[in-house]
């Protein structure tokens, strides 16, 4: 009969908790409801629920006619759990557990042996600390528990008591349901340890069991640790300052209100009228001076608001009366800042608090203001650059005036920046030994690359400087000092050699046009060409100084060839 009342509520609770999964996965998406445990933790919470069983351990039993048998425990699927725990604050609190699992019928002896818990009732009683960790609709927590287990004995063995422990944890999820004192325990996990001696006669023995607890529920929320947060409430009055006869509109904004609760809004003052969260207050018969207005709330069912402290808030908002005053007025110029010869808008913004018909006028400390509306134009013709001053003037028909200033700033012409040379890829002619002066392949990504720089400004040019080394330097000085005396004798310009080489790349090669490139030579040590840059208007000789142009009548650009095949002489044979 017991089995039979503990399975079919055990079914009853998973299917309730099977229910709940769709609502709990979608109110993940929500932020945390007002009521939830982490905003007004419970005092006691009280669970009830499914439990399932899986102990591991065995019991050795000694039987009629010698010998014995070694009997194991199994698994217990249906299965009840209740905890009741008492929090002293928001997150620890005492905790009392009882658990009890289907047993077998003692009747069935020898077939009960190892089924249904091995002739075996479970029954746990425990007492220890459990933590708590309330995050929005989440409520984590962990347990330790100090245990006395009635467990079931083998054969014939009466049920008998022994001492255990319970530790573990689980996850609540809070829902709105009973005005949020019912929560879903979505799971609890434990582990438990239970030693149990049946004695050592006949069908006695020990067993040390280790079991897996799988629980879940309902949680119900009793009490609170403190109350909710106070309503509050804050008044703004609008304007703050007005003249006889202008509304002033008061407004309520009331915090932590219940949103299933009925606030009640009441307002005091003179000349006060209102409902609800907004009121109203008539100055025409007000003298000048301050006012304020009081604004009261009470939260709770209809009927009921208010009985409780923080049910109610207070509010008060002031403005002022004032007397009437003389016109006031802005002024501001559009643009602010213009370049000679250029206009200007400027722009009176003028408020009488009477709201008699005004008048506009506007002078300037240099060139000219004409217009005598809301807006006139500033003329910089004959005005010197820098910043000249705008009064605008403003008057009533009672006599009453106001100015205000403004100004604008007449910028001096800006030159534009002068164009500059900037330095290109270099050519390295150094790995070529035997034609120091060549072109050769490596060169070619740097000199298509200045050759489409050309092709990109079309009104720049390009200086190649060619550069030669010191020992270069010095041979071609010795073939020029031969050369006075012996006409024919060739005079090798290395560094005028390779501009002129680059040069006739870029023009032959990239049909770049010849008069676009100059050639120049520099007395910069190495076997290298450097290529410039140069836009139209820029100075190349401010970028680079002490360079010499190449006397190109004299110095011919040399023809690329490939290097010829020498002669390979084989071995005589050995």
């Amino acid at each position: 009969m017991h089995a039979r009342v503990f399975k079919n509520l055990s079914a009853a609770v998973a299917l309730a908790c099977l229910a709940i999964v769709p609502q709990f996965l979608t109110a993940q998406s929500s932020p945390a409801a007002q009521g939830s445990s982490e905003g007004s933790p419970s005092r006691w919470d009280i669970f009830v629920g499914y439990s399932y069983l899986a102990p591991s351990g065995s019991v050795t039993t000694t039987i009629p006619g010698g010998g014995s048998v070694t009997a194991s425990y199994d698994a217990v699927n249906v299965g009840g759990l209740g905890s009741g725990a008492y929090f002293f604050n928001k997150n620890i609190g005492a905790e009392v557990e009882f658990g009890i699992h289907e047993w077998g019928d003692q009747n069935n002896y020898p077939d009960n042996i190892g089924k249904e818990g091995n002739d075996d009732g479970f029954t746990t009683i425990g007492g220890g600390l459990i933590a708590r960790f309330p995050t929005g609709n989440i409520t984590p927590f962990v347990h330790a528990l100090v245990n006395a287990d009635l467990v079931g004995g083998p054969y014939f063995e009466a049920n008998t008591w022994g001492p255990g422990y319970t530790a573990g944890g689980g996850l609540d999820y809070e829902t709105p349901w009973l005005n949020h004192h019912l929560a879903i325990r979505l799971f609890q996990a434990d582990y438990e340890y239970m030693h149990v001696n049946f004695g050592p006669v006949i069908f006695g023995g020990r067993a040390n069991i280790n079991a897996a607890r799988l629980s879940a529920g309902f949680v119900f929320h009793v009490g609170e640790i403190a109350p909710p947060p106070p309503v509050t409430l804050a008044c703004t009055a609008s304007p703050t300052a007005v003249f006889p006869g202008d509304s002033v509109t008061v407004t309520a904004a009331a915090g932590n209100l219940d949103p299933k609760m009925n606030a009640v809004y009441t307002w005091s003052g003179t000349g006060v009228t209102g409902s609800g969260a907004t009121a109203t207050v008539a100055t025409g018969s007000l003298a000048a001076g301050t006012y304020s207005v009081q604004g009261t709330v009470k939260e709770g069912k209809a009927g009921k608001e208010g009985l409780k402290p923080w049910e109610t808030a207070n509010c008060s908002a002031s403005f002022t009366v004032k007397e009437f005053e003389p016109p006031t007025i802005s002024c501001s110029a559009n643009p602010s800042t213009i370049k000679p010869g250029d206009t200007s808008t400027i722009t009176s913004t003028a408020v009488s608090p009477q709201n008699r018909p005004l008048t506009y006028s506007y002078t300037s400390s240099a060139g000219s203001v004409s217009g005598s509306g809301t807006t006139a134009e500033f003329s910089s013709a004959g005005a010197p650059t820098g910043a000249v001053g705008i009064t605008c003037n403003v008057s009533d028909d009672k006599g009453h005036s106001a100015s205000a200033n403004t100004t604008v700033t007449i910028e001096a012409p800006v030159a534009p920046p002068k164009p500059q040379a900037s330095a290109l890829c270099s050519i390295n002619f150094s790995t070529d030994t035997r034609r120091p002066t060549r072109v050769d392949n490596e060169a070619k990504a740097c000199l298509d690359q200045v050759a489409l720089d050309l092709k990109q400004q079309a009104d720049a040019r390009v200086v190649v400087i060619g550069e030669s080394t010191q020992a270069e330097k010095d041979k071609t000085a010795k073939e020029e000092k031969f050369a006075e005396h012996h006409k024919r004798a060739k005079v090798e310009e290395f560094a005028a050699q390779r501009a002129v080489n680059t040069k006739e790349y870029l023009v032959t090669d990239q049909g770049i046009d010849a008069s676009r490139i100059d050639v120049v030579t520099s007395t910069t040590d190495g076997q290298t060409v450097e290529n410039y840059l140069v836009p139209a208007g820029a100075d190349f000789s401010a970028a680079v100084s002490g360079t010499t142009p190449v006397d190109e009548s004299t110095v011919k650009p040399e023809v690329r060839k490939p290097l010829g095949e020498r002669p390979h002489h084989k071995k005589a044979a050995q």
